[in-house]
């Protein structure tokens, strides 16, 4: 019977993406490398978990489903989110950022101090710039401000960041220059709270740490796993939770998030990269993924 291993996630560090396995086994991606696998034939998938506990009834759950968590895990695992203002009483200082991911996609957000760049890079933010730091409280506050005087989110949908990769501009000054400018109008704002102080502007871009620079444009995005479904493909990209394999001719995006819940089995031996789910191709202008199984 063959080894299953089950999947825990992507995660950034300091070298780059990291596929990470349950029990803390990670393996560290680099273009260029062949990621394969299968899902177990006749297998289901099921409920994650939340905080760190396994679902107590070990439920089905879809395989479109990012989260991967029934809903009563759901509901535990966002009460506990800062994300979601469960936590009001964290006394960690926090920053609040303005990230960019295409033309006219910028959002608002906050990450602890000691995480550094890292929720930048999980949510795939191809440009970012401190906007200030303090207490929590306040830097959900200024959060808030921002949205209400900058008309600008708390949240893009990765399908639609998805869809803006393929035609990002190649020069940088292009890609900072929507920040500069909501930088500075976010800072000239008179209602900050007096405990977050400013932060000047200071954009970090990551197209060449995401491999956008020089990756093929993507054909498609990958919409769910499948029992007895496979993947193989060469990584030429990656960015947040995604991996851009080239499949063949073209390059697909697989959002990694789908493969948790699932037991996952070494590939079958054959020549050539495959992908055997849905796979939804990018039918917009603006080049968004569609589907990859």
């Amino acid at each position: 019977m063959a080894q299953t291993w089950t999947c825990a996630g992507l995660r950034w560090s300091a070298e780059g993406p990291v596929l990470m396995w349950d029990g803390g086994r990670g393996s560290p991606l680099s273009w260029g490398k062949r990621v394969a696998f299968a899902v177990a034939e006749g297998g289901v998938r099921q409920c994650v978990g939340a905080r760190g506990h396994a679902c107590p009834v070990r439920a089905a759950v879809p395989g479109r489903s990012a989260g991967a968590r029934c809903e009563e895990c759901a509901r535990l695992d966002r009460a506990h989110s800062v994300a979601a203002d469960g936590i009001a009483d964290d006394p960690r200082p926090y920053r609040v950022y303005l990230a960019w991911f295409g033309p006219e996609l910028v959002k608002v957000g906050i990450t602890a101090v000691e995480r550094g760049p890292a929720r930048l890079l999980e949510q795939g933010a191809v440009c970012f710039s401190w906007l200030g730091s303090g207490p929590l409280m306040a830097a959900r506050r200024t959060e808030e401000l921002l949205r209400a005087a900058l008309g600008v989110p708390d949240r893009i949908p990765y399908t639609v960041k998805r869809a803006v990769r393929a035609a990002l501009p190649r020069e940088e000054e292009e890609r900072r220059g929507e920040l500069r400018e909501l930088h500075a109008r976010a800072v000239e704002l008179a209602d900050w709270p007096e405990s977050l102080d400013r932060a000047p502007f200071r954009p970090v871009d990551h197209l060449r740490v995401f491999g956008l620079d020089s990756a093929p444009a993507a054909f498609g995005e990958v919409s769910e796993l499948v029992a007895g479904g496979a993947v193989s493909g060469e990584l030429v990209a990656a960015a947040g939770p995604d991996l851009h394999l080239a499949s063949g001719e073209r390059v697909v995006v697989l959002d990694t998030r789908l493969m948790r819940g699932w037991e996952l089995v070494p590939a079958p031996s054959r020549n050539g990269a495959e992908m055997r789910p849905p796979v939804r191709e990018f039918r917009e202008k603006r080049h968004v993924q569609d589907g990859l199984f």
